[in-house]
């Protein structure tokens, strides 16, 4: 039987199609990667399709595509500035409340949209009973109440979200249940709907964390801003059927799901993405004003360098812990001992062939040559018929992994770059080759301590880099295998991985390396895409970013003491490194490394592709 999911590219086609065509944006921008769908201005990121999804999981897939666009269509910035709360569990309710709303929004009026977003819904509850959670009373009151005002604005009950809410229904219900119906008849007015949310915080016990009331002197100007944009959400059906429908016609055989074993932990909600700046300033500092060219062309800094950490794994987390995050990793380990196994004989037979002996002919003392016997029999006085064994020269290397911990890497991709690095780790050290293994994050979503001084100090505009950067050393190259294989535990640990700053951490495993005495000098990188900080593009250029990356990318290339190569999990990195692989699936991560390094050892293979792009296709 022909496999009518033969094509994934089609697939993402049409889910891209629908996206733009539901949210009314046009220039929408979708990537496919993360196991979480997650949201950036214009960039959305969606899990990667796979051919062995089955219908339902097709539907979820749909569904966080369907609720994305959603956010994008409904949600107006403006207003959300206005109502947001200051406390952070009060926030947590406000955006939550936001993300329901803007959903029964789309479920309302239309059915597909409506069951993809309820599949998306258990599919997340399945998902949660694999992960490590944390007893946080706060979150479990918010996730409930979140499934109790989805029941009532779309009439569509999950079962499975019952265990959920039911610990929280009454509690809830005493103090706020009147609130709650008024959501009914408000969802569709953001402002209504954002007035009656903070109602429902203060009935909720946690008015001390409203902060000031909004001014509502500027209330009618807002009313008529959302008569203007509801009065084009009218066509939002019509507009929305025919991609609707192109996207359930992409259609993927059923088949038997792969098992989802990965300590995933659930993205932070939509809503919660960057807060909205002074619109002035926001225009200034992203360069779209007057000087729009100019402000894109500033140079990189850094608003503060007070709050950032170099950190070792082991100081990151409690022992414990560390050993439970360790023993996970084992588990995932001895699932592909095979595959471990074939990879790492398959580079260490690379790596020690490059230290093998070797002969050296023609000589005129030493070991006689049997190839020149018959010469030597002809004239037993012939010279240079002897050879001499020899040892061939293998220049002292190391090599460093950098992995990017962002939140997009949650699930499998960090799973498979834990593992990679374990096995990476232990091959080398077989051959006297160091390694060093390196993660890089942020402390924060959305700027922490950073941003927080940024706001006391008046909000100067396009501050640079905002946020606290968290590098973290996994293993030194000095340091055994043995003694530092609990630490790579950390990368599956819930709440680790956040934002990503490619270019500074770059350039710190850059200055780590240089430093070194060994001969030669590997930097691989693992990143399934480019550099986002929420907080920091906010209110820097677009591009502030990404052009620091290649301006970091640049000055590593032209450094001839250090060879730089990159692998690209469900993204194409070609356009930053020089050397570079781009891999469809998580699971060819162990076999693109093996190559990569393989190929870095090998001198022909240097000769010979050292500026040719390398793809790998599933």
């Amino acid at each position: 039987m022909t496999n009518k999911f033969s094509n994934i590219d089609e697939f993402k086609r049409a889910l891209t199609m629908a996206m733009r065509s539901i949210s009314k944006q046009d220039e929408l921008i979708v990537s496919f990667g993360s196991d979480k769908g997650n949201l950036s201005g214009l960039k959305a990121r969606l899990p990667m399709p796979n051919k062995n999804m089955d219908h339902n999981q097709i539907n979820s897939l749909r569904g966080e595509a369907d609720s994305l666009a959603l956010y994008l269509a409904h949600h107006k910035e403006v207003i959300d500035e206005k109502y947001s709360p200051q406390g952070q569990n009060a926030k947590g309710i406000y955006n939550s409340l936001e993300k329901v709303r803007c959903d029964a929004v789309g479920a309302n009026s239309m059915t597909g949209v409506s069951n993809n977003l309820m599949e998306m819904e258990r599919t997340k509850i399945q998902r949660k009973a694999l992960i490590v959670n944390n007893d946080n009373p706060e979150g479990k009151m918010i996730e409930a109440l979140s499934y109790m005002v989805m029941e009532r604005l779309t009439g569509n009950k999950i079962e499975e979200a019952q265990e959920y809410i039911d610990p929280w229904r009454q509690w809830i219900e005493k103090r706020a249940n009147t609130s709650i119906d008024e959501l009914i008849d408000s969802f569709q007015d953001q402002r209504e709907y954002a007035k009656i949310s903070r109602k429902i915080i203060g009935d909720l016990e946690l008015g001390d964390e409203l902060g000031e009331d909004p001014n509502e002197e500027n209330q009618e100007d807002d009313s008529n801003q959302n008569d203007n944009e509801e009065s084009s959400d009218s066509q939002e059906e019509e507009s929305t059927t025919d991609d609707e429908s192109q996207s359930d016609d992409a259609e993927i055989d059923d088949g038997t799901p792969e098992e989802d074993d990965s300590l995933e932990t659930e993205m932070s909600e939509v809503g919660e993405e960057s807060e909205t700046e002074d619109d002035s300033l926001a225009q200034a500092a992203r360069g779209t004003g007057n000087d729009n060219e100019k402000r894109r062309e500033l140079p990189y800094k850094i608003f503060t360098e007070k709050y950032d950490e170099e950190i070792k794994a082991i100081d990151l987390c409690e022992m414990e812990e560390l050993e439970k995050l360790r023993e996970y990793l084992d588990q995932q380990l001895n699932h592909l001992q095979g595959a471990v196994t074939r990879l790492a004989n398959k580079l260490q037979r690379k790596l020690l062939a490059q230290q093998n002996r070797s002969w050296e002919f023609d000589l005129e003392e030493g070991l006689l040559d049997v190839s020149k016997l018959t010469r030597v029999i002809i004239d037993p006085t012939s010279a240079l018929s002897f050879k001499m064994e020899k040892d061939i020269e293998f220049r002292d290397t190391v090599v460093s992994l950098l992995i990017d911990n962002s939140g997009s890497m949650r699930g499998r991709p960090i799973t498979i770059a834990a593992m990679c690095a374990d096995i990476l780790a232990r091959t080398l050290e077989r051959c006297s080759v160091k390694t060093e293994v390196l993660g890089f994050t942020t402390k924060a979503w959305k700027g922490g301590k950073s941003r927080e001084k940024w706001l006391e100090e008046g909000k100067e505009p396009a501050p640079g880099r905002l946020n606290d950067l968290r590098h973290i050393i996994y293993k030194t190259a000095d340091e055994p295998w043995r003694r530092s294989k609990r630490n790579l535990g950390l990368m599956l640990r819930e709440g680790l991985l956040k934002e990503n700053i490619d270019g500074e951490a770059l350039e710190w495993a850059h200055k780590r390396l240089a430093s070194r005495p060994e001969q030669r000098k590997i930097l691989m990188v693992i990143s399934d895409g480019a550099p986002v900080d929420d907080s920091t593009l906010s209110v820097n250029a677009g591009n502030y970013l990404e052009r620091h990356l290649k301006q970091v990318i640049q000055k590593i290339e032209l450094d001839s003491s250090i060879e730089l190569t990159a692998i690209g999990i469900g993204h194409d990195v070609n356009r930053y490194y020089r050397k570079a692989v781009t891999i469809v699936d998580a699971e060819q991560l162990g076999g693109a490394i093996t190559e990569q390094l393989a190929g870095l050892f090998d001198e022909e293979f240097n000769s010979s592709r050292s500026r040719k792009k390398v793809r790998i296709e599933s």
